[in-house]
Order: structure tokens, then sequence, then C-alpha cells
């Protein structure tokens, strides 16, 4: 069924053309590179794997249920909305939420996939280049995960929320080369491994929980290169160049602050847009959400040299400040080992399931 039949609300132009700025790089060495980075290009290679084949597609989902969200969740619980809603509706507010959240992850993952692809044309390094690669591949197998989780078990899409759009649009628009990395290494996957994090871990339904633990295994990767290369490039800037990095940082972290509210979610039922920002930004779901976002920001831009006194100063007007001595490393690699341990659970399942069936196979000719 073509996207656009599913679509709350369809997009007004079924493409988005962004202005492309900057230069192509071409690098004519082709045998040295920082070891790190070769290392995590050879994880990256690795590491691939089939979303049509690693994840259970055969597991069923309530669309009206698909992540166990409780109505305290919701942001309309406890108003005099909530009370008007019947038991079908909040079912269905419940389906819409979901869509909303999944959307916004499928949308961003192709500005992942985009911006990846940009790296690869600008960056100075082939090692850089190298990883990029293989980074543009892991964003194309999440854009196609989500897209068919959305499609097949949800049956409803969302339009790109506008603040993510303005940071998609500003990070593509940048002639700097690192600016990409920047916008989305930092910023953009820094929001959605909170985001999936988040549900991962408080989801009982098992197919969103395998695809959020799967694609977040790739994602600790992709933060790990960004961190990488753009520790050694800020090194070399000046202080000037310095500033108005972390003005673009500042400017991306309110934007994507305000995301997070899904208002539109509430419009579509009828609830007014002034009412519905408030309902959305007083809930303890997303005071604790925010908390959980800026967890995996503030000390990847305090590890790149982006700290002066005016980017701090924003994370202490967020309430956020405190998260740059977060241990960011033991966040990445707790994301690896529960994919790690999901798939030695399913697999183990799946190999005392083959060995009950021989069993049973077995006793049968016995019998016979």
């Amino acid at each position: 069924m073509p996207t656009f039949d599913v679509y709350v609300t369809p997009p007004e132009d079924p493409h988005w053309p962004v202005p492309a700025t900057g230069a192509a790089r071409f690098d004519w060495e082709y045998d040295d590179g920082r070891d790190r980075l070769l290392a995590l290009y050879q994880k990256g290679k690795d590491k691939q794997w089939d979303g049509a084949k690693r994840i259970d597609w055969d597991l069923e989902v309530d669309p009206h249920d698909p992540l166990g969200t409780p109505d305290e969740a919701l942001a309309l619980y406890g108003t005099k909305y909530w009370a008007k809603l019947t038991d079908k509706d909040r079912a269905e507010l419940r389906r819409h939420y979901a869509s909303w959240q999944f959307s916004q992850f499928l949308h961003g993952e192709q500005g992942a996939m985009i911006c990846a692809a940009r790296i690869v044309e600008s960056v100075p390094d082939l090692d850089a280049k190298f990883y990029s690669a293989t980074q543009t591949m892991d964003e194309a197998r999440h854009a196609e995960i989500y897209g068919r989780f959305l499609h097949e078990k949800i049956g409803l899409l969302y339009p790109i929320n506008d603040n993510l759009q303005s940071l998609l649009g500003d990070t593509l628009r940048d002639s700097r080369w690192d600016m990409p990395y920047l916008g989305m290494q930092v910023l953009i996957e820094g929001l959605a491994l909170a985001a999936f994090g988040m549900i991962r871990d408080s989801t009982n339904k098992p197919l969103p929980k395998q695809i959020l633990a799967y694609v977040m295994q790739d994602e600790a990767r992709h933060v790990a290169f960004g961190r990488m290369a753009l520790r050694d490039y800020y090194k070399q800037l000046t202080d000037a160049e310095l500033r108005e990095r972390e003005e673009f940082v500042i400017e991306g972290c309110y934007l994507m602050r305000d995301r997070l509210r899904g208002v539109e979610v509430l419009e579509n039922f009828g609830v007014p847009a002034a009412e519905a920002a408030e309902y959305s930004e007083h809930t303890e779901f997303l005071a604790v959400f925010r908390k959980l976002l800026f967890s995996r920001i503030v000390p990847c831009v305090k590890d790149i040299g982006l700290w002066g006194k005016r980017l701090q100063q924003a994370y202490v007007d967020m309430g956020v400040l405190e998260l740059g001595d977060s241990n960011l490393d033991l966040l990445m690699s707790q994301d690896e080992e529960i994919a790690e341990k999901l798939d030695a659970e399913r697999f183990a399942a799946e190999e005392r399931e083959r060995v009950a069936e021989v069993t049973e196979a077995i006793e049968r000719g016995a019998e016979s």
C-alpha cells in the first residue's frame, strides 16, 4: 500500500528538495588512517545484518496498543478530554502516539542516511569515508525496518515534525564538512538513542523491543564515529570557529527539546493547539524523557570539545548541565550488550523448541 494512503495528514509534496552546498573531497592517500577509526570501520562491516531475517516479523502487534503504553503516559490522562474518551477512543489515541513516535524515527533515519552519504562525499579523510559508507547502509536498514513496522503493524504514519525537519535542513544546507557530523551524529542520533532506549526499556511488546535493541546496537557505533572524528578536528579550530558550532548546538538542542511533545497527535483528537501544547509540556513522562534525551547529548558535546560558557549556560537553563559528566562509553556498551543478550535468549529458545520437536518426532516413531 502506498505510504500516502496511510498518512494521518499527507505531506503537501512527496519530495523535500534540500539544496546541496559544499565541496566533494577526494583523498589520494589509500594506505594510512587512524587505527581507532579503521577498527570501527571493521566493526561496522562485521556487524552488518538483515532486518528481514534478524527480526521476527511473525510476532503479532496490537495496532491499538503496540507498545503497552500505560494511561498515565498519555498527555490527555487526567484532563477534561480524557473523561470524554471511550475505550475505543483511548485505544486509537495509543495507536496515534505510537505512529507519531515511530514516524519521526523513520523520517530521522532517512535524514541520517542522507547525512551519512553527505559525509562520504565531503569529509577529507579516507578512513572516515570508509566508515561513513557502512553507516549509510545501517541507516538505510533502519529506515526499511521502521517503515515496515508502521505499514504492517500499525497502519498509520505521521508527516515529519517541523522542528526535526528544521534541524535536518540546517544540517544539510551548511557547507562546512563537519556539520553533518555535528547535526546528525551528535544531536539527532543522541536524541534518537534516548527515545529508542526509553521505549526499549519500558515496552513489554517483543517486536518493538527487538527493533529498538538492534537499531541501538548500530547507533552506538555511529555516535562513537562522530566523537572520534569531531574530537580530532575541533582541536584544530579557533575559538571563533568553536563558538559558531556551539551556537548551532544550542539552537539544535532547543529545537529537539521542543520537538518531543507530540502536539500533532492531540490536535488530531480535537484538542486546540494551545491546550495541546500545555498538556504535552507538563506530563511527568515528558520530564523524564527530556532528562534521558540530554544524557546522551551533553556528555558527547563536552567530549568533542564544545564546552564554552554560553553553551554551559544554555544547559544550566535546560537543567541538564550535570549530565556532562555522564559515562557515555558505559551507555553505549550497555546498548550493545542488550542486543547481544536478546539474540542469545531468542536463539536459545528456538534451539529448545527445535530439540523438543526432534524428541517428539523420535518418540512418535518409537510408538509406531
